[in-house]
């Protein structure tokens, strides 16, 4: 035998003993496959594709095809294969599926054995406090919530809402929502819609006649209690080309198809741009208001303009006031959160002025307090939500799921409710028992995921009032859904047919 046809055959054996290694690997893996009952679909279809064929750099194995495909870094005309196209297929086949299973008639139960009559026998056996068995009514009740479309409907035009919601901000009572809409033009316009139709068992939304349109970005809104509660609502407004930002002072009246009068205490306060703004409901700062700018808080008086300046560290991207006293917590891009006692007048740059201080990981993007005020809800750009003891200054829970990489996303506590809601930056919408921190529903998007995309959400028990609805009202582009606790409502009423 020739010297080079041994080295050949030496080679031929080399590579048939690799091949037909790699043909048991894969026989091996397929017989596993098969007795994996238990995974998820997502998950067995990824592992297939993972076994069914070696992986190779820079390209893709199409299980589907059969065959290999090369990635590129970006895009390209001639082949626009790339990772991230690939990913976000991949995260729309499984928001496609979730939401064709959400929108099944069973859903999973958020507990093991967790269903209406069971608690109800517990409770009538004296098992279960008052308490108790409405937090648990509650989680079975979201987790069965049905998804319906509502139409949003105005007494002078019938045409659909063209325009992608911004930001829905419910009042205390959650009887009215105040909208911000981004037109095609740019700018925003904004608004109030009202609720009506409790007494049949369905839920219409008018839409106010006189809206507003303004050129400005909007960063952040809140209701203000000025003559009376929820009789303001807080606007502030980002500066353009040689007009500096401000922050507006609106009446709720405004936008009114009833009330044709114009209201006092239309003010606007000049402000460089504002990242937050807090409204103080407690007596010994009336009619107060903060917002949070960059490295710094300035906390106002609607009425007679009197500004107290604090210096902060970072920019003051979430701020909420207590009820009981006049203290102000604020969360920054640096991760810290602090207090302000407004009582105190030390505002030096020792920042012995502030009352409590903590940490997280990334930037604070809300904060929450409890109605023991001694607890806060804080959440951040890393996705991380942790409710802290502000006396220990130790964060005592954690609410695992949510997803943020860099979005300026609110948090919402129903605390008699016992419930925690986040829409996170993949645009679903996770719900949390505020108790245990377990997770009780995650809820796709109607829409497919994208920036312009993510949803805003109000949830409450009363929807519209002391006698409203249940449920969650949720804002996706230029449409507005309603999940609903009752499973015999009845879409498609008018305001007419309410009466």
């Amino acid at each position: 035998m020739k010297r080079g046809n041994w080295r050949s055959s030496g080679r031929d054996r080399h590579r048939h003993h690799n091949q037909s290694q790699w043909r048991s690997r894969q026989r091996s893996a397929h017989e596993e496959q098969e007795y994996s009952s238990d995974s998820a679909s997502g998950d067995a279809s990824s592992s297939s594709a993972s076994t069914s064929a070696p992986e190779l750099p820079g390209f893709y194995f199409d299980p589907e095809k059969n065959r290999y495909f090369r990635l590129l870094p970006g895009h390209n005309n001639c082949n626009p294969l790339t990772k991230e196209g690939l990913q976000k297929k991949e995260e729309e086949k499984k928001r496609s599926a979730l939401l064709a299973e959400d929108d099944g008639p069973r859903k999973k139960a958020p507990r093991t054995g967790l269903n209406s009559a069971l608690l109800l026998q517990k409770r009538h056996l004296g098992l279960l406090p008052p308490s108790s068995y409405s937090r648990m009514i509650h989680e079975v009740k979201v987790s069965g919530m049905q998804r319906h479309r509502l139409e949003v409907q105005s007494s002078n035009s019938t045409s659909p809402n063209t325009d992608n919601f911004h930001l829905i901000v419910a009042d205390s009572a959650c009887e009215r929502v105040f909208t911000v809409n981004d037109v095609s033009h740019g700018g925003c316009k904004y608004g109030i819609m009202n609720f009506h139709g409790y007494r049949k068992g369905s839920l219409s939304v008018e839409m106010c006649d006189n809206l507003y349109f303004t050129n400005r970005k909007l960063n952040s809104v809140c209701w203000a209690s000025v003559t009376h509660k929820d009789s303001h609502v807080l606007l502030c407004l980002v500066g353009i080309s040689q007009t500096p930002g401000c922050v507006s002072l609106l009446p709720a009246s405004l936008f009114s198809n009833f009330n044709p009068d114009q209201p006092g205490m239309l003010c606007s306060f000049k402000i460089s741009t504002a990242w937050s703004c807090a409204w103080c409901l407690n007596p010994q700062a009336d009619k107060t208001f903060s917002t949070g700018l960059s490295r710094r808080v300035i906390v106002t008086d609607a009425v007679t303009g009197r500004r107290a300046t604090y210096l902060a560290g970072s920019d003051v991207l979430a701020q909420q006031f207590a009820l009981r006293a006049p203290v102000l917590f604020n969360g920054c891009r640096s991760g810290e959160i602090f207090s302000i006692d407004l009582r105190q007048r030390d505002r030096g740059r020792s920042h012995s002025w502030k009352t409590s201080r903590f940490f997280q990981e990334s930037a604070i993007t809300s904060v929450q307090l409890l109605q023991d005020e001694n607890y806060l809800l804080a959440a951040d750009m890393l996705g991380k939500i942790k409710l802290w003891d502000i006396r220990l200054k130790r964060s005592v829970r954690n609410y695992d799921g949510h997803h943020n990489e860099y979005a300026y996303l609110p948090i919402h506590v129903n605390e008699p409710e016992g419930l925690l809601l986040a829409v996170g930056q993949d645009c679903y919408t996770r719900l949390w028992s505020l108790n245990d921190s377990r997770l009780l529903r995650t809820i796709p998007s109607p829409h497919p995921a994208g920036k312009d995309s993510i949803p805003n959400v109000v949830f409450s028990s009363q929807l519209g009032g002391s006698r409203g609805l249940p449920g969650l009202l949720m804002a996706v582009r230029h449409d507005l859904y309603y999940y609903s606790y009752n499973k015999d409502y009845q879409e498609g009423l008018t305001l007419e047919d309410q009466c």
